[in-house]
C-alpha cells in the first residue's frame, strides 16, 4: 500500500511539475513579445521621429543610460537623454537610413533584458535594453550602448 501511495504522488508531482514549467514558458513567450511591442510600436518610431512624450511612456522616470559613442564615454539621466532628443533633427528628418533590429529578449521573472542593433544618422549601436515589469506594464529601467563598426 505504501508503495502504491508512494508511485501515486510521485506521478502527480511530476505532472504538476510539468504543467508549471509550461505555465512559466508560456509567460515568458507572453512576456517576450510584450517586450516587442514596446520595442516596435513605441521604443524605434519614438526614436526615428523624435517623439519625446512616447518615448517617456515607456521608460522609467530613474532610467540612466551608459556607453561610449565614437570611443567617448557617454552617461545621461532620462532627462538628459529626452533633452537631447527634443532638440535633435530626428533620424526621420535627417534622411539618413534608420534600421533596428531586435537580437534577442530574455525575460527572468520580472526583469528582461533586449539586446537590440540600431543604425540611425551614420552611427550602428549596438544596445541593451533592461527592462522591468511594474504594475503590468514593461518600462526600460537601464540603457547602454555603444557605437560599434560595421
Amino acid at each position: 500500500m505504501k508503495i502504491l501511495l508512494l508511485t501515486a504522488w510521485l506521478s502527480c508531482s511530476w505532472w504538476g511539475i510539468r504543467a508549471q514549467n509550461n505555465i512559466t514558458m508560456s509567460t515568458q513567450q507572453q512576456d517576450s513579445l510584450a517586450i516587442s511591442q514596446v520595442l516596435e510600436k513605441s521604443y524605434l518610431p519614438g526614436i526615428y521621429v523624435g517623439d519625446v512624450k512616447l518615448l517617456r511612456t515607456i521608460y522609467h522616470p530613474g532610467t540612466l543610460l551608459f556607453g561610449d559613442v565614437k570611443g567617448q564615454p557617454y552617461a545621461k539621466s532620462l532627462e538628459q537623454y529626452l533633452d537631447g532628443v527634443a532638440h535633435r533633427q530626428s533620424p526621420k528628418d535627417s534622411g539618413k537610413p534608420f534600421e533596428g533590429e531586435i537580437v534577442s529578449i530574455r525575460v527572468v521573472n520580472s526583469i528582461a533584458v533586449a539586446e537590440m542593433q540600431v543604425k540611425m544618422y551614420d552611427f550602428n549601436y549596438h544596445e541593451f535594453l533592461s527592462f522591468h515589469k511594474i504594475d503590468g506594464k514593461w518600462l526600460i529601467v537601464n540603457k547602454m550602448i555603444s557605437d560599434v563598426n560595421e
